[in-house]
This record gives C-alpha cells, structure tokens and sequence, in this order.
C-alpha cells in the first residue's frame, strides 16, 4: 500500500499536463484587475478632463466680458454645454464662486461642497465679482463609478449614495469694461 503510493505521487509530481490552467487561474486575475482599474481610470481621467475644459472656455468667455451679466445658472449651463460628453451635467454639477484679494489671497477651504443626489440640495456660495475682482470657482461633478467595486472603485472617496466626485478649479480677474 506505502509503495502504491509513493508511486501514485511520484507519477503525479513528474506529469506537467494541466500546468498551463493552473499558470492562467492564478494570472488571469490580476490581468484582469489590471484592465478593469485601467478602464476605470480611463473615464475618470477622461470626465476630468472635459471638466476642466468645460470651466476653461465658460471662465474664458466671462473674461471676455462681452456686456453679458452673468449667473449661476448661465455659468452651469455655460460649463456644461462646453463639456459636451458628461452625462446628467446640470444635475449632477455644483458650483461655488467666491471673491479672493490679489494682495492677500486665500485659497477656498478644502471641504468641496458637492451635491449629493441621496440628500436635499442646499444653496451653493456664489459671489458675483466687480471690475479687477480675483474670482476663484470650483466645479464639483459628482458620477457613479463604473466598477464601484473593484480595486480602484474602492479607494475612491463616495458619498452615501455611491457616487464618487470630481473637483476642478480656476481663477480668472473681472476685466474692467
């Protein structure tokens, strides 16, 4: 019975088939965590982005001060409209625009006031600006993550409904007329 065994193992140990299928299990996993947290940053990356874009040509446009007055809701439409690929941007997009000195700037508090779609919405800080006015505004978009979770849908910072965030900011002086 031992020699039955010991022979059983050692033909066991020495036969290689089926070794490319345990090689697969093992990698194929972490391939595929790999294209998975690629795709993931791929959109974020992306959203990001035309975000910014979004804010850019909308803040260039006010810069150019072109006699139009100029509100919240005219800047979120402006924002995006400009960010033409962002799904559900009115509704999911928050903007807060405050007055900073140009002798002794301080930058917006790190708290970013963001909309929660599990939550009421509150009214958001907006400050219009006069002549030579440092103005600094901060778009906040707030998206369901593709892959909630997955590797990198779990590091990313959600609110109590899932969605994760996006924060861009930029700066611009109110030209005189």
């Amino acid at each position: 019975m031992k020699n039955f065994m010991i022979s059983t193992l050692r033909r066991f140990r020495r036969d290689t088939s089926g070794s490319a299928s345990v090689e697969f299990v093992l990698v194929f996993p972490v391939f595929l965590s790999f294209m998975l947290m690629s795709i993931e940053l791929g959109f974020i990356t992306l959203r990001h982005t035309l975000l910014d874009r979004g804010l850019d040509m909308t803040v260039r446009e006010i810069r150019l001060g072109t006699g139009a007055n100029w509100d919240h809701d005219d800047i979120k439409e402006s924002v995006c409209n400009n960010a033409a690929l962002i799904r559900n941007c009115e509704s999911s997009l928050r903007l807060e625009m405050r007055t900073r000195s140009i002798r002794n700037y301080s930058s917006l508090s790190s708290d970013v006031d963001c909309t929660d779609r599990a939550e009421e919405s509150e009214p958001v800080m907006f400050q219009s600006g006069g002549e030579n006015d440092l103005m600094v505004l901060r778009a906040c978009y707030k998206y369901e993550p593709l892959f909630p979770d997955d590797l990198l849908g779990k590091l990313l910072k959600k609110d109590a409904s899932g969605d994760a965030s996006i924060v861009a900011i930029t700066a611009f002086v109110q030209e005189p007329e």
